[in-house]
């Protein structure tokens, strides 16, 4: 029970109130003080409560980049580490040449792995600044975590832009195999 103040408690002496209503009185003032009152949010706390908002979504975008880039990352070293698993030897004396964005690359095959090679069986991929050769299962593997690194895939059939030049039409008579030695 709340204490009752000092006149309170001269009126009890007095007796010209109650204890019971001094008491309620004094509850009821307890409960007035310590009450939370329902204030309006001012203007500061607004635009608080709207710079807190504003943090959390730059937190969670920047969590999901962060999320994001360690995926990437994640599927890259997966990658890399089927590359290393299933990576061929090359051996042989043949030249297998093919071109990797603005220049022409070499490696050196016998003529099993060009004719793997050739028939789609095999394919170069590129890992950092080498070349290997994967068998095809396992370039499917390193194409859906990182496409980017398969170099020559002679076993999937990208189609050539749509030009429908006349010259287009005329080379198309004209077969050139897969397996050309240049």
């Amino acid at each position: 029970m709340a204490k009752p103040n000092p006149l309170q408690q001269q009126l009890l002496k007095a007796g010209l109130v109650k204890k019971s209503k001094v008491a309620e009185v004094a509850r009821e003032q307890h409960v007035a003080h310590h009450a939370k009152a329902t204030k309006t949010p001012s203007e500061i706390q607004q635009e608080a409560e709207r710079a807190r908002a504003e943090k959390t979504d730059r937190d969670r975008a920047l969590q999901a980049e962060r999320k994001a880039h360690a995926r990437n990352a994640e599927l890259r070293a997966q990658a890399r580490q089927i590359i290393e698993d299933k990576k061929q030897p090359r051996t042989g004396e043949l030249e297998y040449r093919f071109s990797t964005g603005d220049a022409i690359r070499t490696l050196r095959v016998n003529e099993d792995l060009r004719k793997k090679l050739a028939a789609g069986v095999l394919v170069i991929v590129q890992l950092g600044e080498r070349f290997e050769l994967l068998p095809r299962a396992a370039a499917d593997k390193v194409r859906e975590r990182a496409p980017e690194w398969i170099v020559l895939d002679h076993g999937t059939s990208i189609a050539p832009a749509a030009s429908h030049s006349e010259d287009d039409a005329y080379y198309a008579q004209f077969v050139v195999p897969d397996d050309l030695i240049w």
